[in-house]
């Protein structure tokens, strides 16, 4: 056995760390199960390996014994009718969790967490449940879990509150606190309530595309925080669209071009309009020119959900202009989910390669299965998808020349 594939001091705390990692560690130390005393099998040389390089295994034994004291040593006798008796490490035994928990040097977290574990505990036994399924996030949120844990309780015993989440009156609570730990918060809630958890388990995934995803296939709420309100009984304030009257003989609130109204208000509109362009870029949104019976749609990344209620939009032309990246084309692929014959606009090769010198970077592409594509822009996708053009390349709608952009208007 070559001398790589033994078990080296650096693999065992490999092995340990990993066990550290999963929460395994951390849970056993709260909830012991019997694991321990837990061994842990070191591969270890042969008597051939002894026999060809008896000074690379007894380097490699000298290690292992020298590092013992978190841990204890089993050994066996390997070489006696070769090159003579030789007791060699065959397993690492931690007699507690404790003991594994320091080897890796996380003894002071393991306290941190016991002590957190001990304030969940007194605040609602029945939070130990949350406690043992994510110990890690326990560490990583400290004394805000704590907190959270109050409003999750508060909740429980108001489940329908009818007030905006501003007016919560908890100590150390507040909306941005809400806003940063909500999902945890629905974590906990379902712990102490006993049922099913409802928000994802730490999506951490890219929050734009959850976000986007969510916004636009759930049919719970339009966003995460107006989910979060009405699964909760919280007031929340409206989502609001923004639009530009294109067309100058469309007289609307005396004669108001760029308007804001509420998404309820946006979904039973009857305009004289028969194109909407959706862009998600504000100085675009500002600058697109004059055309009849057009409005232009302004959304923000993966903030065209207002649209999922609008009806009246299956009877008009939808144009969206996105950026030319992998998430451009996931909010594509999410307009097509609420109204399927949304169509493309400057976002084609021919663009791209126009504009190679304003390519930049994306910084966190999507690798999303997306199924609503039309070819052209699936394939322009999986080219950008698999670095075709370079590393994760883009072109920000913003960077097309602008008479680029008017001849490919112009031509619609």
């Amino acid at each position: 056995m070559p001398a790589e594939s033994w078990t080296t001091l650096a693999d065992l705390r490999a092995m340990s760390l990993k066990a550290w990692s999963s929460g395994s560690l951390l849970r056993e130390l709260a909830e012991p199960t019997g694991m321990y005393p837990r061994r842990r099998p070191l591969k270890r040389p042969t008597a051939a390996a002894l026999l060809r390089d008896y000074a690379a295994a007894g380097a490699w034994a000298a290690e292992l014994f020298a590092a013992a004291g978190p841990f204890s040593l089993e050994t066996v006798e390997v070489g006696r009718s070769t090159i003579g008796s030789n007791r060699l490490p065959a397993a690492a035994v931690f007699g507690m969790a404790s003991e594994e928990i320091g080897f890796v040097g996380k003894s002071k977290d393991a306290a941190r967490f016991m002590e957190l574990t001990g304030g969940m505990n007194a605040l609602d036994p029945s939070l130990r449940e949350w406690v043992l399924r994510r110990p890690l996030k326990l560490l990583e949120l400290g004394a805000d879990a704590l907190t959270a844990a109050r409003v999750a309780l508060w909740l429980q015993d108001n489940p329908e509150p009818g007030v905006y989440v501003r007016q919560l009156s908890l100590p150390g609570v507040h909306t941005k606190f809400i806003e940063r730990h909500r999902q945890v918060i629905g974590q906990m809630l379902a712990a102490v309530v006993q049922v099913p958890e409802t928000e994802p388990v730490d999506a951490g995934d890219d929050a734009l595309e959850a976000a986007g995803e969510a916004a636009l296939e759930d049919g719970t709420g339009r966003t995460p925080a107006a989910r979060f309100a009405r699964r909760h009984g919280f007031l929340h304030s409206p989502e609001l669209v923004r639009f530009r009257i294109l067309d100058p003989a469309v007289a609307v609130l005396g004669g108001a071009r760029d308007i804001t109204v509420t998404a309820e208000a946006f979904g039973s509109l009857c305009l004289p309009v028969h194109t909407v362009i959706a862009t998600e870029n504000q100085v675009n949104f500002l600058a697109l020119p004059d055309q009849p019976g057009s409005l232009a749609l302004y959304g923000g990344g993966y903030g065209f959900s207002s649209l999922r209620d609008a009806d009246w939009l299956r009877d008009c032309r939808v144009l969206y202009w996105g950026d030319i990246d992998t998430h451009g084309f996931r909010i594509l692929d999410q307009l097509r989910a609420v109204h399927p014959h949304v169509e493309s606009v400057l976002m084609d090769q021919e663009t791209l390669l126009a504009h190679r010198e304003a390519w930049g970077g994306e910084p966190a592409p999507s690798h999303a299965v997306l199924t609503r594509l039309h070819p052209s822009e699936a394939a322009l996708y999986e080219a950008l998808v698999n670095d075709a053009y370079g590393p994760a390349a883009r072109l920000e709608q913003e960077l097309i020349a602008w008479d680029w952009v008017q001849q490919r208007l112009s031509d619609l």
